[in-house]
């Protein structure tokens, strides 16, 4: 589990960059406290280190992207905060998404998104649809998404399947990714945190067994190309062993 420290030059080894990176990107809140702004325009700036990072992400040749967006417990905030938050999903899935497809970006939403609105629901379904022949970059947007909510939709449909004859035998690991809202995805290797919080707050807890974390006071909308670059550097200097020695 690695912290951000003070560090000088720092050397990537581009042939060993991590294949999935998943990032809780926190701080929108605080960074718009900070300059006595309202929460929207947190969220706005958040939305705007987002497109970056996928930029700089792709450009340094990461295979695949989680961002956590919008969390099953986020509906417990202001309905104006959760209105300007969903409005900015509306722009962004009809603007700079688009943009991305052009990038040949792959875009995937995972978590329940039938709560959302339909008319987001719909571009979701759209944007997905347009892209599922990409071959760049995936981007996993975790929106309206617990990990534990994950796991207990998996399960249903495990269950559905039991009662029409799967023997308990038959439930694996390999099945129950199967379920899973990132089925045929690749485990992250490295988490990131920003805004110096060290929880994982329910986000891929089935997908995070064996990742390396990295924490980083950085507040989200702050965070940037040379943030992201700490964090691989600190990823590439840990011994990987997964339980063995």
């Amino acid at each position: 589990m690695f912290f951000q420290k003070k560090t000088e030059a720092l050397s990537i080894d581009t042939s060993r960059l991590p294949k999935h990176i998943a990032i809780i990107m926190d701080g929108n809140g605080r960074w718009a406290a900070k300059r006595a702004l309202p929460r929207q325009a947190g969220h706005k700036a958040g939305a705007e280190a987002f497109e970056r990072l996928i930029t700089d992400a792709k450009e340094m040749g990461i295979e695949h992207i989680t961002v956590y967006a919008f969390s099953t417990e986020n509906w417990k905030r202001s309905q104006e905060e959760i209105s300007a938050i969903m409005d900015l999903m509306r722009y962004y899935l009809k603007n700079s998404f688009q943009r991305f497809l052009k990038d040949n970006v792959r875009m995937h939403i995972i978590g329940d998104i039938s709560r959302l609105d339909e008319d987001i629901q719909n571009q979701i379904r759209e944007v997905e649809e347009k892209s599922k022949a990409k071959n760049g970059m995936t981007v996993h947007i975790a929106l309206n998404y617990g990990g534990r909510d994950e796991l207990r939709r998996g399960i249903q449909q495990i269950a559905e399947k039991a009662a029409n004859g799967l023997s308990p035998l038959e439930i694996s690991e390999e099945l129950i990714e199967a379920h899973l809202d990132t089925a045929g995805v690749p485990d992250p290797e490295l988490v990131i945190r920003t805004s110096g919080e060290t929880r994982i707050s329910n986000f891929l807890l089935w997908q995070i067994a064996y990742s390396e974390f990295y924490f980083t006071d950085v507040l989200w909308p702050d965070f940037g190309k040379k943030d992201l670059e700490k964090a691989i550097y600190y990823y590439q200097n840990r011994e990987r062993r997964f339980g063995g020695r």
